[in-house]
């Protein structure tokens, strides 16, 4: 599998939210969306290109869409807690500083989880380094709304990604018509509607992409689109993306980086397991260390080779940096790094977080309005 690099300039999810606003300011979007009055946008995690590609038979609904469909990269590294704020901020990485599922903060010199903030320092708002774009469009006199789970609404990355918009809690996951009962509430009141669907990830990660649970939960998340469809009216266009790709990773391909003593020396480490944040004080000795361990199983890089390298943006602020790792190795093929610092991870099949085109390419399906 060869690495994606993130087409952040143009086909990106962070380009989404700005291409909507511009459609309704009048402007010509970076993304080429339908024209519509309202927007409602599904993001369904885990829903990756070429997954809906290789199992279109499932979800005859979005596979109908995918003809005319932009194929779009998400964030580095391709993991959710990174592609929701740059989807809700319309920034890369480096500058909305959430570099990963775990990551090194130096305000409180430890690694925080952003999607349950253990960890993480008590002042979210100092934390971030950027307005969303829902608090852009709320100044420029345009509500948003957000129909998620009500037990997320004042999540620290919630308010990273989604400070702005007013929420439209879904009491019950897997109801479609009460999920699409709650757009049309926040389409009387709101121009454009986030939702977020977030059991095809949980599946994957349990069970494995292209398990039969992971097929039923894809199907059901077709009917949602497909109840949608039927329910928006024309001048509403629907657009349905995902926040990364998945792969399974057999146990033949896991290495476990407290059993190789090769790969010590750090201070801290974070990341997920295809995307590994390593921190210590000498990063030239950890490079070496981790790239003559892993070989041709990761791409290992310093972390000024990393942001030379794109990955994480055109620009990356001095907070963004320190974020990263002095090191950082993203897996190639298969391959994983696990840590027993993360009991957890243990039990995933399907993961995500480096750059090849399964985990990086996400569809934006669009349906509704006038092109």
């Amino acid at each position: 599998m060869e690495f994606l690099a993130p087409r952040y300039e143009d086909l990106a999810l962070v380009n989404v939210l700005p291409s909507v606003t511009a459609r309704l300011d009048g402007d010509d979007p970076v993304i080429a969306i339908p024209r519509a009055s309202q927007y409602v946008v599904l993001l369904v995690d885990g829903l990756g290109w070429h997954q809906l590609v290789e199992y279109a038979d499932h979800a005859e609904t979005m596979a109908g869409l995918l003809r005319t469909a932009p194929r779009i990269t998400c964030s580095v590294p391709s993991t959710t807690a990174t592609s929701l704020t740059s989807l809700g901020c319309g920034v890369p990485t480096g500058e909305h500083g959430v570099t990963g599922y775990t990551f090194y903060e130096p305000s409180v010199e430890r690694v925080i989880n952003a999607l349950t903030w253990e960890g993480g320092p008590d002042d979210v708002a100092g934390f971030a380094q950027t307005p969303t774009l829902f608090q852009r469009l709320a100044s420029g006199g345009r509500p948003s709304g957000a129909v998620t789970l009500g037990r997320f609404a004042d999540s620290a990355l919630t308010r990273l990604a989604f400070t702005g918009t007013t929420l439209f809690p879904v009491a019950a996951e897997g109801d479609p018509e009460g999920f699409t009962e709650l757009v049309a509430d926040a389409l009387r009141a709101a121009d454009v509607v986030y939702c977020y669907e977030r059991m095809l990830d949980h599946i994957g990660h349990g069970t494995g992409v292209g398990s039969w649970q992971w097929l039923e939960q894809l199907a059901t998340v077709d009917d949602l689109v497909a109840r949608l469809i039927e329910t928006l009216p024309p001048d509403v266009t629907l657009l349905v993306t995902g926040d990364h790709g998945m792969i399974n990773v057999p146990e033949s391909s896991r290495v476990v980086a407290e059993d190789e003593p090769r790969l010590g020396g750090y201070t801290h480490l974070g990341g997920e397991p295809r995307f590994r944040h390593i921190h210590g004080e000498d990063p030239r000795a950890l490079a070496w260390a981790w790239e003559s361990v892993l070989g041709e199983r990761a791409h290992v890089l310093r972390r000024e080779e990393a942001i030379e390298a794109g990955w994480f943006g055109p620009r990356v602020s001095a907070m963004s940096a320190a974020r990263i790792g002095d090191v950082v190795a993203a897996m190639t093929g298969d391959f994983a790094v696990m840590s027993r610092q993360a009991p957890g991870e243990f039990s995933l099949i399907g993961m995500h977080g480096s750059l090849t085109a399964a985990e990086m390419e996400v569809p934006l399906l669009m349906h509704g309005g006038t092109r």
